[in-house]
C-alpha cells in the first residue's frame, strides 16, 4: 500500500503526529506537575523530521474556552452550604448555583470558595479549600449534576495534586 498509495500514508502519519501532540497535551494538563514537550512528526515520501514543541500554558479550566467578559459577574455562584455529620466527622455539603456550574472565568473560583466562606467561616480548614479546588475543576467534569460538593474537615490536608489524584477525598472514600 505505501507504493502504491504513498499520499495515504503521509496522511495517515500526519494525523497521528496531530492526534498523538493532542493526547499528550491533555495527559500533561491532567494533574501532572512535570513539564511535558511534545514532539510533531512532519512527513514526506522521502524524510522525517521532528520538531519539539514547547508545553503548553496551563489552562485554568478544562470546561471549555476562557471567556474574556465574566458572563456570571454579579450571580452568586454558591446557593448555600449545609454542616451534617457523618460516622467519619463533620462534612460541609456545598451546593452551587447554576452560574457555579457553568462559570470558567479566570478568579471564579476564588470568588466561589469566598462565598463559602461567607456562608460558613469555619470552613476555613486546613486541606478544605484543596478540596473545594478540586470539586469546582474537577467534579463539575466528571458529575456535572451532582447536587452538592462534600468537604470534610477530618480528611488529612495534603495539598491541592494530592487531593486530585485522591479522586477530592484524600483519606479514603467517601462513606
Amino acid at each position: 500500500m505505501a507504493q502504491r498509495y504513498p499520499h495515504r500514508l503521509v496522511r495517515w502519519r500526519r494525523a497521528a503526529a496531530l492526534l498523538s501532540v493532542g493526547l499528550l497535551s491533555l495527559t500533561a494538563a491532567c494533574g501532572s506537575d512535570e513539564p511535558t514537550f511534545a514532539t510533531t512528526t512532519t512527513t514526506t515520501t522521502d524524510a522525517t523530521t521532528a520538531t519539539p514543541i514547547p508545553p503548553a500554558s496551563p489552562v485554568s479550566t478544562p470546561l471549555g474556552a476562557v471567556p474574556t467578559v465574566d458572563p456570571y459577574a454579579g450571580q452568586p455562584l454558591v446557593d448555600h452550604v449545609t454542616w451534617t455529620e457523618t460516622i467519619d466527622g463533620a462534612r460541609l455539603l456545598v451546593f452551587p448555583t447554576e452560574a457555579g456550574r457553568h462559570n470558567t472565568f479566570p478568579g471564579s473560583d476564588e470568588r466561589a470558595w469566598q462565598e463559602v466562606l461567607a456562608l460558613a467561616a469555619d470552613a476555613d480548614a486546613p486541606g478544605m479549600r484543596d478540596q473545594f479546588l478540586c470539586h469546582w475543576v474537577w467534579a463539575r467534569l466528571v458529575q456535572p449534576a451532582k447536587p452538592s460538593w462534600n468537604l470534610e474537615p477530618w480528611r488529612p490536608a495534603v495539598g491541592y495534586p494530592a487531593t486530585v489524584e485522591a479522586r477530592c477525598n484524600p483519606g479514603g472514600p467517601e462513606r
